[in-house]
């Protein structure tokens, strides 16, 4: 029994210190050993490298997947101070962090920042998302000094700082706030108007209009379209007023001025050729 050899790495030691049997430099002398070239070895480092990098990255994707289906909430808890935007919601970096953070760390992810770029008119922050497996990733974003209001530079400097956080934490996790955020502007007039019709025009609110409907009136509509006294556009404006039109329904009704224009067309042709 004495003369059986255990077939597992064994600690290698050298002078004073005692080098782990999974360590590089443990796999690297026993394959010395076992007679392997200084190239052969490198090669096999690097083949192990690039598994230990997949691996690594195999975990981060499975580790934000279920950070992701947390459906973490960013509740805007900042109000805007004086000026047009007054009285605004919006989320506060804080609000960002305390909400995202259990989640990420549940999952064994962690962020942080750095400031990668400071230049007297430029500050960039670079975010990183770190996985405890190794792998990590970052988004960077840069800006001048927010030098609005009555900041002093160090103010101004500070405040871009936060704001670069905020958002590259945003990027990072593709998380968004309630409403999403756009620092209290309230978004553009076109999105305000969409929003405003999609409410308008919920289905729950409105009789859907039939086929039957369709068919009784397409003939009363074509020739209407024909005779330049309305639009597809409008008419399915007007119906929207009071029914829900389905994408189907939509689409029939748009046909009726591609048909007239159609015609037209030929008709155009038609008289072009007699005409010779």
């Amino acid at each position: 029994m004495n003369d059986i050899i255990e077939a597992r790495p064994a600690a290698v030691a050298t002078q004073d210190h005692q080098i782990p049997a999974d360590s590089p430099m443990a796999m690297a002398i026993a394959a010395v050993q076992s007679g392997l070239s200084p190239e052969q070895i490198s090669a096999m480092m690097d083949l192990q490298d690039r598994y230990n990098a997949a691996q690594a990255k195999k975990a981060f994707d499975q580790a934000f997947a279920a950070f992701k289906a947390e459906c973490v909430e960013i509740s805007k808890k900042g109000k805007v101070k004086g000026g047009p935007l007054d009285g605004r919601s919006y989320a506060k970096l804080h609000d960002w962090v305390s909400a995202a953070t259990p989640a990420l760390s549940r999952h064994g992810l962690s962020s942080f920042w750095r400031l990668t770029r400071d230049d007297k008119d430029w500050i960039e922050v670079t975010c990183y998302l770190r996985h405890v497996g190794g792998h990590e990733e970052s988004v960077s974003m840069g800006g001048p000094p927010d030098s609005g209001g009555s900041k002093n530079a160090i103010q101004a400097r500070a405040s871009a700082k936060s704001y670069l956080e905020r958002y590259t934490f945003k990027a990072i996790t593709g998380l968004s706030e309630q409403d999403d955020d756009d620092d209290g502007n309230g978004g553009s007039t076109d999105q305000k108007n969409e929003s405003h019709d999609q409410k308008k025009n919920e289905p729950e609110s409105r009789p859907a209009y039939t086929d039957e409907q369709i068919d009784q009136f397409q003939e009363k509509w074509r020739a209407a379209i024909t005779a330049g006294k309305t639009t597809a556009d409008r008419l399915i404006k007007t119906i929207s007023a009071s029914y829900t039109l389905t994408a189907k329904q939509r689409a029939a009704i748009k046909g009726l001025e591609a048909e007239d224009t159609f015609v037209a067309d030929m008709e155009k042709a038609e008289q072009e050729m007699a005409n010779g």
